[in-house]
């Protein structure tokens, strides 16, 4: 949230109705943002180069863990797949998460919904609920993912007046 709007959408709140957890790739500017998504889920948010002088005990550079069994990594700024190299991808992994190894990449920076797999691997931009594209503050994207051991599903979503609508997904 940019800091022109308060709280978030009511469409966001809908959209996250009953998920296990809410995983934030950056870009708060405002840590109202943490505690309005934790009355939904625990959150779990990466900071962003918008997120200058925002502390919250949630924020941290980099997040890594298992959810539902399946390696889980959330860093803001990371080279779009559609644009890197296997190599340079696998270097920014390193850099980013030094010795985990995430089958699942959440990133942000260019608020551009994407979704991409590479090299079995699932690299998820989920764009932004709020600033999408990085243009001006009006509905934008947010991402739902299930993760299985054997499978996980990712699907992107455009937010409109009355509620959500799909427009990428993956599974494997």
């Amino acid at each position: 949230m940019p800091g022109t709007i308060a709280n978030l959408w009511p469409q966001v709140h809908a959209a996250f109705e009953g998920v296990d957890c809410i995983l934030h790739a950056g870009d708060l500017h405002v840590t109202n943002v943490i505690d309005e998504l934790e009355t939904i889920a625990p959150t779990y948010v990466s900071s962003g180069n918008g997120d200058v002088d925002v502390e919250h005990h949630r924020l941290r550079e980099t997040w890594t863990g298992h959810l539902a069994g399946v390696a889980v990594g959330i860093v803001h700024q990371f080279p779009t797949p559609a644009r890197a190299s296997s190599e340079r991808l696998q270097k920014k992994l390193l850099r980013a998460f030094d010795a985990f190894d995430p089958k699942v990449v959440i990133y942000g920076h260019t608020h551009l919904a994407e979704v991409h797999h590479v090299n079995e691997r699932v690299y998820v931009n989920p764009g932004s609920a709020t600033l999408p594209n990085n243009q001006s503050t009006r509905l934008g994207t947010l991402g739902l993912m299930q993760l299985r051991r054997d499978g996980i599903s990712i699907e992107l979503y455009q937010l409109h007046e009355s509620g959500h609508e799909r427009i990428k997904h993956l599974s494997i």
